[in-house]
């Protein structure tokens, strides 16, 4: 059961991530050509997927550039490709996003600029707003992330800290219309918060993010406090008439992709059920959440009956308390593991669709009903030092993907035979 319960759950993961692919979702969505230029400008993991599909699907001329993730990089014959450090941004990024700033200077209302944005390109935009330092940027973003903020907030503080984002890419682009299409990671697909909506205006304030700076107990300097309390890096805001000609298409996201992976385990007589796509929260509260979903299912008390599989998706946090390595997805399969404590038939896979959970070299894990009792570490003490790559590393259990060029956020299948 062990490896046909494996390779029903990576493949259930393979259509989530397939869904959201360049090639599939992009080309229906392209407007017609302009009667002036097309740039096309953009920024993420899926960037430069995005690009060569424009390419391959644009008629007539194209120029611009975007930026992705080192290791998520293709070439394109008119659109230069650019990559950049994520999640810690670096001057490869500030050098990016200026040179997307310059790639749209001096268009009309005849030309069009196509923005391709999608997870991760918040990072790898960042220029920071006059007066500060790319280094200070660098020292509140490393901190956020530490901090278990969720991604709303951390691209709100984004925002006014950049020269780029929070719809001042946008501007830059006046007259021309901007027609943006996004492949969503965020709960709720809202186009603001996609790589910190650097087409789109921004209703959140510089009074904000200093709060969420507070709440977070986050050192700033004083160049950050001044630029803040001053609201010299405030924000273009809803109803600016720049704005006005603009469109944004969400072109893929997480509920599509946890559609498509319903779809084929229904087809293969197994059950579904979808808990959402926006699930948000502490990733090892999650698990111990969804852990109860399993047993109520187990005592024949649930929503669905054995064989089945229960789906999620969506964007947890993991505060990081301990020196361990390991990103929100090992978290949650770990508590997932505490908290079923080796129920038989009960299988797991949690992944990030980018092929990158946290910093490590994985998309996330596998989870087997032996885990435990494979395991010589102590799985409480690894949770406690945030360590799940250590733990999945050492049981051969990771899931490795490599950049997959896209990115919806989390999927997470957890099936009950």
């Amino acid at each position: 059961m062990r490896i046909e319960a494996e390779k029903f759950l990576r493949e259930l993961f393979a259509v989530a991530v397939a869904s959201a692919r360049a090639e599939r979702c992009l080309p229906a969505h392209l407007p017609p050509p302009p009667a002036g230029r097309t740039v096309v400008v953009g920024a993420g993991k899926a960037a430069a997927a995005m690009a060569r599909v424009v390419e391959a699907s644009w008629v007539g001329p194209l120029s611009g550039q975007v930026v992705t993730a080192y290791g998520h990089g293709l070439d394109c014959s008119h659109i230069k490709v650019r990559e950049a450090g994520h999640p810690v941004p670096d001057a490869a990024g500030v050098v990016a996003a200026q040179g997307m700033l310059a790639s749209v200077a001096g268009l009309n209302s005849q030309d069009l600029v196509l923005c391709l944005l999608s997870g991760g390109g918040s990072s790898l935009m960042p220029l920071p707003a006059r007066g500060i330092s790319l280094e200070e940027k660098c020292a509140i973003n490393r901190a956020l992330l530490r901090s278990g903020a969720p991604v709303g907030e951390l691209n709100c503080v984004r925002k006014h800290l950049s020269a780029i984002k929070g719809g001042r890419l946008a501007i830059a682009c006046a007259p021309a219309p901007v027609y943006s299409l996004m492949i969503s990671d965020v709960c709720g697909d809202d186009p603001s918060t996609i790589a910190s909506g650097p087409t789109v205006a921004d209703a959140s304030t510089c009074q904000d993010a200093l709060e969420i700076l507070a709440t977070y107990h986050i050192d700033i300097p004083d160049s950050v406090r001044v630029l803040l309390e001053g609201g010299e890096s405030e924000t273009p805001k809803p109803g600016d008439p720049r704005f006005n000609l603009n469109q944004t298409v969400i072109v893929a996201n997480a509920d599509e992709a946890l559609k498509a992976a319903a779809r084929v385990a229904n087809n293969a007589g197994t059950e579904s059920l979808v808990l959402g796509a926006d699930i948000e929260g502490e990733a090892r509260l999650v698990a111990r959440q969804q852990a109860e979903i399993v047993m109520e299912i187990r005592r024949r008390k649930g929503p669905v009956s054995p064989p089945c599989v229960i789906l999620s998706g969506g964007e947890t946090t993991v505060t990081v308390r301990g020196s361990g390595k390991g990103g929100r997805n090992g978290e949650f399969l770990l508590s997932l593991a505490i908290a079923l404590d080796g129920m038989p038939g009960v299988y797991a896979i949690a992944c990030d669709t980018d092929g990158i959970d946290g910093m490590g070299n994985n998309a996330g894990a596998l989870l087997y009903p032996d885990s435990l009792d494979r395991s010589r570490r102590n799985p409480r003490e690894s949770l406690a030092n945030n360590d799940s790559d250590g733990f999945f590393g050492d049981l051969g259990d990771q899931v490795i993907t490599g950049p997959t060029r896209t990115n919806v956020n989390d999927f997470r299948a957890i099936l009950i035979t």
